[in-house]
């Protein structure tokens, strides 16, 4: 596993005409420059450039045109996530219009209307994009409670009544997947609208951003049985099971976003002299660069290897529905802790107009909270605690997917109901083939954690506050955010030394996420005593430190800057 670098990139995938094209988008960016993304992203301009060259290169029907309905065509999560890095690299106004188009495509390939999703791959080789209708100004996260009528007319057909917010590409979109409510039945309903027929009304732009973040209003736009992807309860699971697939990419935005950052970071950092000292030979700074570095290449290992179980699920194995929500929430918050201490290092340089840290220091903040907030994802991943602690269960080995098929179960998911009945492969089993000082210290820290839920587990009134399960649930995630990272290691040969200092990053986090467990006023002194006992240190190893530091991390210096 290593970072993206546009200079060396070459493309692994087991097609030349996908490298090529992944490799043309890297190209298009560095053609354009430094100077130019600055100035487009202070001057808010929506990236109208980016689409038509992705037109001209068929990117987006081919990321995302599933098997069947276009010659060669395959939606392969693999390919779709490496463009998601790559776009991210380069600001989040070019990943967000590829991402908000994969959700706008959700219901309608999950869906039931074949006319539509003929339409739609036939959009997208006319190189549209997409937008997807689910949020609203006055319910948030809550997708419940959605206001958006479909009122079935007398004459036939309906009129849909209402407004959206939050809407990526709703100022463009050629299809506008919307979300509402059937007004007579109150029947969950999804349906398709043209971003530029008459009766939709573009209201504004919600950000102050180079985004186009909509509220659209739809003034009883007509809507027909042709119009309809899904109804009732179908409707339902087609909307969360498009986020399953979709919002995953958000962990790959955000690792695109710090490899650049860290870049920048290290070139400037070492080419300055502080009271007569090189500022990398500061400790405070090699420790800042190399947690940091530590986190982004735990990031990109754990991503990574979540994209193997998406790829290989099925309705017999539904592990990802713990795995994605992990990339979602984990790793863009990571990604969040990564420009902090970057940001440690530059200082006032992270403020200037003319270096990228400036897009990605303010970007970065955008992707834990476009799930409404990372404390949807939290409360989802707690559901799982049980399972996946204290009832393995065997499954076959989940290998490396870097073929081209299509990911066909994407869009068979099922009902997205059943989450108590998913079970995991034991943990255990992979943490113990590695005998490492500090992942030693961390298993230390998982078992005093099950000693915890065993002994003096939240009581019923603990359960109900979230809060505490919160908190709770920081400790459990990153038992998991470990075990995937260990299986990717192992697959990838990661270098042993940079590895324990990974784990040296995770012993400190987990005692940390201990500390802010402890201080909850509803603990007894049993939970208390033993909260405390989480605490440890990690084993000290300032020659391996060392090595990593120069050999990874300092090794980046003068490896990629981009031009103006």
């Amino acid at each position: 596993m290593f970072l993206f670098n546009p200079k060396t990139y070459r493309g692994q995938h087991p097609d030349s005409y996908t490298n090529e094209m992944l490799e043309a988008v890297a190209g298009w960016f560095e053609a354009r420059g430094l100077k130019r993304l600055k100035q487009d992203w202070h001057e808010k301009t929506w990236n109208h450039d980016f689409v038509d060259f992705m037109k001209s290169r068929q990117v987006l029907a081919t990321l995302m045109t599933p098997e069947g309905y276009g010659e060669n065509a395959a939606w392969n999560t693999l390919r779709n996530v490496e463009f998601a890095e790559i776009t991210g690299f380069y600001g989040i106004t070019y990943w967000y219009t590829f991402q908000v188009s994969m959700l706008g495509l959700g219901p309608i390939f999950n869906g039931d209307n074949e006319q539509v999703k003929l339409q739609a791959a036939q959009l997208l080789k006319e190189g549209a994009v997409f937008a997807f209708g689910l949020s609203e100004r006055e319910h948030g996260a809550d997708i419940y409670s959605s206001s958006m009528q479909l009122i079935p007319q007398a004459g036939g057909g309906y009129v849909a009544r209402g407004s959206k917010y939050y809407i990526g590409n709703g100022n463009e979109a050629a299809l506008v997947s919307t979300f509402g409510k059937n007004s007579e039945t109150g029947d969950y309903v999804f349906f398709v609208v043209d971003s530029q027929h008459e009766k939709y009304e573009c209201v504004k732009n919600t950000v102050n951003a180079q985004n186009y973040v909509a509220e659209y209003r739809l003034n009883d736009y007509p809507v027909s049985d042709d119009d309809i992807l899904s109804t009732g309860q179908k409707a339902w699971d087609d909307m969360l099971n498009t986020i399953n697939y979709c919002k995953f990419n958000l962990g790959f935005g955000s690792i695109g976003l710090c490899t650049h950052a860290l870049y920048e970071s290290i070139n400037h950092a070492a080419s300055r002299i502080l009271y007569g000292k090189q500022v990398t030979d500061f400790p405070q700074v090699k420790r800042l660069f190399t947690d940091a570095y530590c986190r982004l290449t735990a990031m990109k290992l754990f991503s990574y290897r979540a994209v193997d179980y998406l790829r290989c699920a099925s309705l017999k194995d539904r592990r990802y529905l713990l795995f994605n929500p992990i990339v979602k929430m984990k790793v863009t918050m990571e990604g969040e802790k990564v420009i902090d201490e970057l940001w440690d290092v530059i200082a006032a340089k992270g403020f200037e107009a003319e270096p990228f840290f400036e897009i990605a220091a303010v970007e970065i903040r955008s992707l834990p909270k476009l799930e409404g907030t990372a404390h949807v994802n939290m409360a989802l991943i707690v559901k799982f605690l049980k399972n996946y602690l204290f009832a393995p269960v065997d499954y076959p080995e989940i290998p490396r997917r870097t073929d081209l098929d299509d990911d066909t179960f994407l869009f068979h998911q099922g009902p997205a109901k059943g989450l108590g009945e998913i079970h995991f492969h034991d943990y255990r089993k992979t943490y113990d083939r590695f005998d490492l000082p500090n992942i030693e210290v961390f298993k230390a820290q998982i078992e005093g954690f099950r000693k915890l839920l065993i002994t003096a587990g939240p009581d019923p009134q603990q359960i109900r506050d979230i809060d505490y399960m919160l908190s709770m649930g920081e400790l459990f995630t990153l038992v998991v955010y470990g075990h995937l990272i260990l299986e990717k290691a192992e697959m990838d040969g990661t270098d042993v030394d940079l590895l324990n200092q990974v784990f040296d990053v995770f012993v400190r986090d987990f005692s940390a996420y201990a500390t802010g467990l402890h201080g909850k006023p509803g603990n007894t002194d049993a939970q208390r005593a033993l909260i405390r006992e989480l605490i440890m240190a990690p084993a000290a190893d300032p020659e391996q430190f060392d090595r990593v530091w120069r050999e990874h991390v300092y090794a980046l210096n003068g490896q990629y800057e981009m031009a103006d």
